[in-house]
């Protein structure tokens, strides 16, 4: 039974159903299987996803599809985790939002859940946010990363902006800023100031790891 479980559960992110991922981790959590295994299993299947979509095998739907499915069973997984007093080890504490004035979602997902695949420990604080909320969530949650997407020209600025609030209340220095999305280029991030970009969003995963040296 409990391999079969998880089977399922991996089947469930590959064929991105939200529904039997979130089953199968409460299957798992109700009969006190191993966490650790569940979340290796989900991981292995997020990876080989990304892998494919990086090499153009598979396409934007594949990767958004099998990232809510993900995400509908990993904090199921991660909350029952801490419950048993067995925190996961992380890579690194990340802060990911969509900057002002943006409302889009799809790239900041998929980049949050690769990253917390890849185990770093991700505080998604959504979209339209203020540069003021993303220097206040770095210093709450001590993030080694700070992730900006923008989709559109006109929220792009927001970007420089939030790393111009992290220089004025001090910690530019503490924390490592990542930024994406559509409207964004290797040559706008480095005109800002950002400290790293990559246009897809596997991509993220190991520029992250290369900025806290992981």
């Amino acid at each position: 039974m409990s391999e079969s479980v998880y089977e399922d559960l991996r089947r469930a992110v590959v064929e991105y159903n939200n529904d039997l991922a979130a089953d199968k981790a409460r299957e798992i959590i109700d009969s006190g299987l191993d966490l650790e295994r569940a979340l290796d299993v989900m991981t292995e299947a997020i990876r080989k996803i990304g892998d494919d979509f990086g090499r153009g095998d598979l396409f934007l739907p594949d990767l958004v599809g099998a990232s809510q499915a993900m995400l509908s069973a990993l904090p199921l997984i991660e909350g029952e985790l801490e419950k048993r007093g067995n925190k996961r080890a992380g890579q690194g504490v990340v802060v990911a939002g969509t900057v002002y004035g943006d409302i889009h979602t799809i790239g900041k997902t998929m980049v949050v859940t690769l990253l917390m695949a890849a185990g770093f420990s991700v505080h998604d604080i959504g979209v339209n946010v203020r540069p003021e909320a993303f220097v206040k969530a770095v210093q709450e949650y001590g993030a080694d990363i700070l992730c900006m997407s923008a989709l559109m020209t006109t929220t792009a600025p927001e970007q420089k902006k939030t790393i111009e609030a992290l220089e004025r209340a001090g910690i530019r220095d503490r924390v490592k800023v990542m930024v994406g999305g559509a409207a964004i280029t290797q040559e706008f991030a480095d005109s800002i100031g950002a400290d790293g970009y990559d246009p897809m969003a596997p991509g993220a995963v190991a520029l992250a790891k290369k900025l806290i040296g992981a």
